[in-house]
């Protein structure tokens, strides 16, 4: 019996039901759609946002209203040094159609006091069906417009059907002028002289590069006609970076215009890249990339619509580095973080039938570790990596765990891990970066002045917001699983002094943390233990005592932890980085970037912490049907989710405070990971190790 099967029958009893409207299971596709009332909502469209990428870490996005929110929206956001030297080269299309003569903008664009053009007033429906497609009525005339990015090319293709011709005698044109930018997708273009404005021109394909260093931009086309233009379009307005107090206007250039007779020719296609394309590809690219999308579906490890959602979802964050693989941390503006990727690893990875991939993100960081420390951020104009993480180091050796226990893969873990491993637990034993040490009593002290070293990593100027140096809970808690892990690992590969090494500091280190972390009082852990002082903060960070594979905790104390986590932290998405009751707690984020900073992890709402939360839940009691019930009804708070913000995707916060609006990115990597996870382990009891 296969995987999908018996996690059926291991579920029957539970209740079922197709959360999302739009999916379309008897497709085998995952569908949202929205209809006029949503798409005329001009608040409800720019609140949408979409998402395309293209598995090198390009991307394109924008918002079902058509007009851009943030500096990051745009049609191309080319990765120039996959995943890396990310440029946006083309930022959208403005389309007009002219019937009999009259014409009618299909574009919509926010300016200071002004939306201009409404475009998005004509629109009818949007739906990600797989791509991003919105469908316009115009004067009886419907123009369906399509959006994808194929799978590992530094391209965009856009596309427009006539889905309903005019009356008879009426002649339908389409204009579709490019706006290009040109820049860091960090910052914003504005007019200049130094613009390089010449083209190159030949049948069915043009060209611009405005600036030396920077790529061709090729626009490969059927239209009929090709106009120079020439213009600058100034100072749109993005109101997300204004409301965060960053650059929020931005002027755009349009070399030309392309224009197609609908009335002859019932479609149009443009294909923009940063390589030489032939619109003739435009089929077979579409065709190709269907299929592929087909195959995310069906790589999903049960007929679940939410499990199906985010395992499509899975695949926007795997993407290329060199001739190895790595995960983008969130969009838009993340890249790939080692601390981000080994938490995501097996939600991304093992349950979608890509341990692959999985191996291969492994390996890339397996030999990118530095004094016994694994990267914790590429940085993205390829300078040295920055290793300023405690705990990204620790989570490799889990994600290592749940690798070997899906693939059953012990050659590579003894090969090309364990050497690597073995120098980790060495370099935390004698002391490394930050005065991250073993000390006597076992457990693992860090912390370096000015230096941020946990996942509540933020900073402002000089000013480390949550600075937790000394002994964080969850420091100890994975690095007491890393040692059993080693532990097992040894006594697998028959390496006796090593087993005991790590068995005897596993043990020591469990005794401290039970005599020093337990708060008897609200029975709990303290968060921070500092030259024997303890913090006594209410935050999540000891949910990991109690979910990660090995724990320190008894059964007793594993399950208070659990209860009063759940009574002060747990929301409907996710768990708040601090109690409502203490003085410090901030329930909004939002503002400029101090502000927003200062709220990061002092009362904000992590979904992904949803994922351990539940693991610990449904392990203090056993596994039983009654907590993989409430586990379900936990994780299914993120269903309405999927159709709010970034669509089919998972935010990377949101307020403390009801109503818990989204914020930060719109697509966050260990978010979609850890409830994708959680549903199939806890809730499916779909287990990694299950053979397939």
């Amino acid at each position: 019996m296969g995987r999908e099967s018996r996690a059926h029958d291991r579920m029957r009893p539970m209740p079922r039901k197709l959360i999302l409207a739009g999916t379309e299971a008897e497709r085998g596709i995952y569908v949202i759609s929205f209809d006029k009332s949503v798409c005329t909502d001009l608040r409800a469209g720019l609140g949408r946002e979409w998402l395309e990428t293209n598995g090198l870490g390009g991307f394109a996005s924008g918002t079902i209203a058509g007009a851009n929110t943030r500096r990051y929206h745009g049609l191309l956001t080319a990765a120039l040094h996959p995943p890396g030297r990310r440029m946006l080269l083309l930022s959208k299309l403005e389309e007009t159609l002219v019937l009999g003569g009259h014409r009618i903008d299909l574009s919509t664009n926010e300016y200071a006091g002004a939306i201009h053009p409404e475009g998005y007033l004509l629109l009818t429906n949007f739906r990600l069906d797989p791509f991003p497609i919105w469908t316009f009525d115009v004067e009886g005339v419907r123009l369906e417009k399509a959006v994808f990015m194929p799978h590992g090319s530094n391209t965009v293709q856009v596309e427009y059907k006539l889905l309903q011709a005019p009356s008879p005698g009426t002649e339908a044109v389409l204009e579709v002028r490019p706006l290009v930018a040109f820049r860091d997708y960090h910052s914003t273009t504005h007019e200049n002289g130094v613009f390089n404005r010449a083209l190159e021109i030949a049948p069915n394909l043009v060209s611009l590069q405005p600036y030396a260093g920077l790529p061709r931009l090729y626009f490969a086309h059927d239209a009929a006609e090709l106009h120079e233009q020439g213009y600058w379009f100034r100072n749109f307005l993005y109101r997300v970076e204004q409301e965060r107090g960053l650059d929020f206007q931005e002027d755009l250039f349009n070399p030309f215009v392309l224009t197609w007779n609908l009335s002859d020719k019932q479609s149009a296609t443009v294909i923009a890249s940063a390589e030489q394309k032939d619109f003739r590809q435009a089929a077979a690219a579409r065709k190709t990339e269907l299929q592929r999308r087909h195959q995310l579906v069906a790589s999903s490890p049960v007929d679940d619509p939410l499990v199906r959602a985010l395992a499509v979802a899975a695949d926007q964050y795997l993407v290329r580095r060199g001739e190895e693989w790595t995960v983008i941390a969130g969009y838009p503006w993340f890249t790939d973080w080692g601390r981000d990727t080994m938490i995501s690893l097996p939600g991304l990875t093992l349950f979608t039938g890509r341990s692959g991939i999985a191996k291969s993100i492994l390996r890339n960081f397996a030999r990118h570790t530095d004094m016994g420390m694994l990267p914790n951020r590429f940085v993205d104009s390829g300078e040295t990596a920055e290793f300023n993480s405690v705990d990204a180091t620790l989570w490799f050796f889990e994600a290592a765990r749940a690798y070997a226990a899906a693939t059953n893969d012990f050659d590579f873990l003894r090969h090309e891990l364990y050497p690597v491993f073995t120098q980790i637990i060495d370099f935390h034993i004698k002391g490394t970066r930050y005065n991250i040490k073993s000390e006597k009593d076992g457990l693992l002290n860090a912390g370096a002045p000015g230096v941020q070293l946990t996942w509540m990593d933020a900073k402002v100027g000089g000013w480390v917001v949550t600075p937790r140096s000394g002994k964080p809970v969850e420091i100890q808690a994975l690095w007491y699983n890393a040692l059993r892990i080693m532990e097992d690992l040894a006594a697998r590969f028959e390496d006796e002094e090593r087993r005991k090494q790590c068995s005897g500091l596993a043990s020591l280190a469990s005794e401290a943390f039970n005599c020093i972390f337990w708060n008897n009082d609200l029975r709990c852990l303290y968060d921070v233990v500092d030259d024997g002082w303890p913090d006594g903060s209410m935050r999540p960070n000891q949910i990991f005592a109690v979910s990660l594979h090995h724990s320190m905790l008894s059964a007793e104390r594993a399950r208070a932890v659990v209860e009063t986590v759940e009574r002060e932290l747990l929301t409907p998405v996710g768990l708040r980085t601090l109690s409502p009751a203490d003085p410090r707690y901030q329930g909004t984020y939002q503002g400029d970037q101090r502000s927003r900073d200062s709220a990061y992890h002092q009362g904000t709402v992590w979904p992904w912490l949803l994922g351990p939360f539940v693991s610990a839940y449904v392990k203090v009691n056993g596994g039983s049907e009654q907590s993989r019930s409430r586990a379900n009804e936990l994780l299914r708070g993120m269903e309405k989710h999927l159709t709010e913000a970034g669509l089919g995707q998972i935010s990377e916060i949101f307020d403390g405070d009801a109503p818990h609006h989204p914020r930060g990115c719109f697509a966050q990597a260990w978010s979609v990971a850890e409830i994708l996870r959680a549903l199939c382990e806890d809730v499916y009891q779909l287990n990694s190790d299950d053979p397939a």
